[in-house]
């Protein structure tokens, strides 16, 4: 009979050095591909992005809320016209990571948000916990939904953001099979940079994420467990205007998380109006989408 322990079985503060450190490098941050300019000589890029992930917050746990589906909705019906609106109007590209799920029920908006100019990128099948799948399972969604978009749009994707933010030991993998530019997932810095695997190098670009630049952690609630949104519209907006000068003054990268279904509302778009005026503002500033960044920081590879 084995006796053989896990590590998983054990205590961290019991592990010997090899263990945590296997656990740290497995995928880890890079050399800074941040570059000395943008595009034209341009100081600072700025990606917006939106996860339009309507309806699938509430189908990904099994959910049968018909409120919460109908607040998935909005983020179709409301969101999306008034931000591809303020979107033209201001002639700025974005980039829409969408769930497989999203784009089966909205074709029209893919496709709309593809003829505007804008991408799309890979966000899950219905917007599921990667990092909690086996291998297998995970490997056949992403494959299914880059499909699946590629099918309702027209263009493959290039990019993912995975819905939970995280990456199961597998996700890597996936990715650099499935011969992705970037991800969009993880938070090792604010520039670009390069991840590697156990050491290595992957030639896979990372556009880094931060809960403090996604207006959903500042205005998202849960009706049952007496959680509210306490941040005012402005002080989200001071925020993120903050965010944005430092990346200017330093010359790198503002990349800003964005939802329809929690941005797009009347007494909120202003953030998103006032913030890309206030950026236009300034001279030198590289609006792009996560694919035009990343194409350009592979240029430092």
């Amino acid at each position: 009979m084995s006796t053989h322990t896990s590590s998983d079985e054990v205590e961290p503060w019991r592990w010997p050095e090899e263990e945590w450190r296997r656990r740290v490098n497995r995928v880890r941050a890079g050399r800074s591909l941040k570059p000395p300019s943008w595009p034209g000589g341009k100081r600072c890029a700025v990606a917006l992005s939106f996860d339009s992930d309507h309806d699938t917050n509430e189908l990904r746990d099994g959910g049968k809320s018909i409120g919460r589906m109908s607040w998935g909705q909005y983020g179709n019906r409301q969101g999306m016209p008034r931000i591809l609106e303020l979107l033209k109007r201001a002639a700025v590209p974005a980039t829409f990571f969408v769930p497989a799920v999203s784009a089966l029920l909205y074709p029209d908006e893919q496709r709309r948000v593809i003829a505007e100019g804008h991408e799309i990128g890979l966000h899950g099948w219905i917007h599921e916990v990667n990092s909690l799948l086996s291998a297998a399972d995970e490997r056949e969604l992403h494959l299914r939904s880059s499909d699946t978009l590629t099918e309702v749009t027209g263009v493959r994707p290039v990019g993912m953001r995975t819905p939970s933010w995280d990456f199961s030991p597998a996700t890597l993998a996936i990715q650099r099979e499935m011969g992705l530019l970037y991800d969009s997932s993880l938070m090792a810095d604010y520039d670009p940079y390069e991840i590697e695997e156990h050491g290595e190098r992957t030639g896979i670009i990372e556009l880094p994420v931060e809960w403090i630049r996604d207006d959903a952690v500042y205005f998202n609630m849960n009706r049952f467990a007496a959680l509210r949104p306490y941040t005012a519209p402005t002080d989200v907006l001071d925020i993120f205007r903050r965010e944005f000068d430092a990346a200017y003054a330093e010359g790198g990268l503002f990349l800003l998380t964005m939802h329809p279904h929690v941005i797009g509302y009347r007494s909120r778009m202003f953030i998103l109006e006032e913030l890309i005026r206030h950026m236009k503002a300034l001279p030198d500033v590289w609006f792009a989408t996560h694919r035009d960044v990343a194409l350009h920081a592979r240029t430092m590879l």
